[in-house]
């Protein structure tokens, strides 16, 4: 029973490992697959957000627990 249930839990964690081959990094790194594909409209999106919350800032995380922002 204990080797079944260790063999579902390394197939479990094992299926997302996958290894990007060189030639398939160009497909990975288009505009389309970035976080944000358009930082234009990002920025725009980012001004109607802050004129209707009259407020600006905010929208990214804060810095280092330094103390100095």
């Amino acid at each position: 029973m204990k080797k079944i249930i260790l063999m579902v839990l390394t197939l479990a964690f094992t299926a997302g490992c996958e290894t990007v081959k060189p030639w398939e990094r160009d497909i990975l790194a288009q505009p389309g697959m970035q976080i944000e594909a358009d930082p234009l409209d990002a920025q725009l999106a980012s001004q109607v957000y802050d004129s209707k919350e009259a407020s600006s800032g905010g929208n990214s995380p804060a810095g280092g627990g330094c103390g100095c922002n």
